[in-house]
């Protein structure tokens, strides 16, 4: 993949969702002829299927690329993964924003707010919750709660969002996602599944002009970019990455001392 980056992780993506304060319109004719309008631009969007409270329209998987809209009860949600470039999976996305309003009546005054998600996963043979906790929590007052502890380090996926703006309606949030894992911490059964990495960028509705919402995401998108180049890459998405390549010194024991004794 072309994306800077696509070179820090196995899968990159970016996604968006468009929520709304009423209930989309879901009749067979108004979802035919707004997925039928996006494959025409997009003649890759060929597979339409039927989720759990949810209808999408997805191009094939090909070399780990691909897209995907999908229509829930109240929102709007789209992804572009491995995008050759930064520019393609944006003008994907506009297209979205720009069609939406028409073939689904969408107004001013419905839009709840506008999420864009940077993805970052990578491959990890090691239990993810050690590694997280290795990379971002060594050495801090964090790490004092299981130190000394007899066991295994069980659940780590730190959260932290903040607003960005004096209104409060520009919101930013950083997420680290580990692996499913039994009750007792076992993840043996979910070794194939990534160790995740977000940021997240949400404008709080309603907007002036449902025409600014090409507009609205094409800020939001240079936002997370600057972001995940000076904050997330190089205090979570680096960290992370040199700890899996090492791969670790201490299995996540906590007894004996603790990790960091």
């Amino acid at each position: 993949m072309a994306t800077s980056f696509g070179a820090l992780c196995t899968d990159f993506y970016i996604n968006q969702k468009l929520a709304m304060k009423l209930d989309l319109p879901r009749d067979r004719e108004t979802v035919l002829h707004f997925f039928d309008r996006m494959k025409r631009s997009l003649p890759e969007m060929k597979k339409f299927r039927r989720y759990e409270g949810e209808l999408a329209l997805e191009s094939a998987r090909l070399d780990a690329r691909y897209k995907w809209l999908a229509l829930c009860k109240n929102h709007i949600r789209a992804g572009q993964v491995n995008p050759e470039t930064m520019k393609e999976a944006q003008e994907y996305h506009k297209l979205i924003m720009e069609l939406s309003p028409h073939f689904l009546t969408l107004s001013p005054l419905d839009i709840d707010y506008l999420e864009v998600l940077f993805g970052f996963d990578m491959e990890c043979d090691r239990n993810h919750d050690d590694v997280i906790y290795e990379a971002l929590f060594g050495g801090s007052p964090l790490a004092e709660l299981l130190d000394g502890e007899q066991g295994k380090v069980m659940d780590v996926q730190p959260a932290i969002g903040g607003t960005l703006n004096a209104r409060g309606d520009l919101q930013v949030y950083y997420e680290v996602k580990s692996r499913q894992k039994s009750r007792r911490g076992s993840s043996k059964a979910f070794r194939d599944q990534p160790l995740s990495v977000f940021l997240t960028m949400r404008k709080y509705g309603p907007v002036e002009d449902i025409r600014d919402l090409g507009k609205v995401f094409g800020e939001l998108c240079g936002y997370a970019e600057q972001l995940a180049m000076d904050k997330l890459v190089p205090h979570i998405l680096q960290p992370i990455s040199q700890h899996i390549m090492s791969g670790g010194d201490s299995g996540g024991d906590l007894g004996g001392g603790g990790m960091y004794s």
